[in-house]
């Protein structure tokens, strides 16, 4: 926590700091951060997540029904919005899903307390523009292989007469391509005003409780305390609130490619 003469920084968490120099490419550094160290921390939780429903034993422990649960519960969303066309496209929405999960609640550990900075890798656009490019990538990608030119029928709402077209086919088009900006937006805001927000309110504890004066601990910390255990508990379900809403728009998004309408 980035804290001068009293004063704490609600930004400092976002700073993205070089942690090992890497090497340089057309004059551009590319260094080791802690985003990419919190990335691949990550990936590792990922992975030993998924070590659990590879056993495969008859009759599954907590580990892998926890596993064996998210996926059967990604594989029902891809069907139900999809159709049996959708399960192909289950391990991708699964380790979207997964990934922006587990990076959310990693970036909520309470490791401060020993002098450590869990950093919210979703909470640069950077990032989740990232997974929303991949996605949308892959919808343009799997709407033209199936269905070619007559993919670009999904900006004509069907049954709308003819003289509403030009102004329609813009709207849709506009809407259509809008898509991955409210998918890396809507993530990227919402994980960064929670923070943003816990940050402050344990400033004014800290600061309630280093003023000199007695009276403004329990008026000011005291408060800020318990409303900032709230806001943890809402952030928390926000975590994975976002990381389902992104899961469900890429399902509703590749429907739209496979099925048109």
């Amino acid at each position: 926590m980035a804290a001068e003469e009293g004063k704490i920084d609600p930004m400092h968490q976002f700073e993205v700091q070089t942690i090992a120099e890497g090497f340089s490419i057309g004059g551009q550094q590319i260094a080791f951060t802690n985003s990419a160290l919190w990335m691949l921390v990550t990936l590792i939780v990922l992975g030993v997540f998924m070590l659990g429903g590879m056993k495969r034993e008859l009759v599954p422990g907590r580990w892998q029904a926890a596993v064996e649960g998210v996926t059967g519960f990604i594989s029902s969303m891809m069907t139900t919005n999809i159709g049996p066309a959708g399960r192909k496209f289950t391990p991708y929405v699964f380790s979207l899903f997964m990934f922006i999960l587990i990076a959310n609640l990693m970036g909520m550990l309470p490791i401060g307390v020993v002098g450590l900075h869990p950093f919210t890798v979703t909470s640069h656009v950077t990032v989740t523009g990232i997974l929303a490019i991949v996605s949308f990538g892959i919808v343009l990608i799997v709407g033209l292989a199936k269905h070619g030119l007559h993919f670009f029928s999904l900006f004509v709402p069907h049954g709308a007469p003819w003289w509403m077209l030009p102004i329609l086919i813009p709207v849709e088009f506009v809407s259509f391509m809008v898509r991955p900006f409210s998918l890396a937006l809507r993530l990227f805001v919402a994980m960064t005003a929670g923070h943003i927000l816990m940050k402050v309110l344990a400033g004014f504890v800290i600061n309630g409780l280093n003023a000199e004066a007695l009276w403004v601990a329990p008026i000011v910390s005291l408060p800020s305390f318990v409303l900032m255990i709230g806001i943890t508990l809402l952030e928390l379900l926000v975590c994975a609130i976002q990381a389902y809403v992104f899961a469900l728009l890429t399902s509703l998004y590749l429907n739209d490619a496979i099925n048109l309408h």
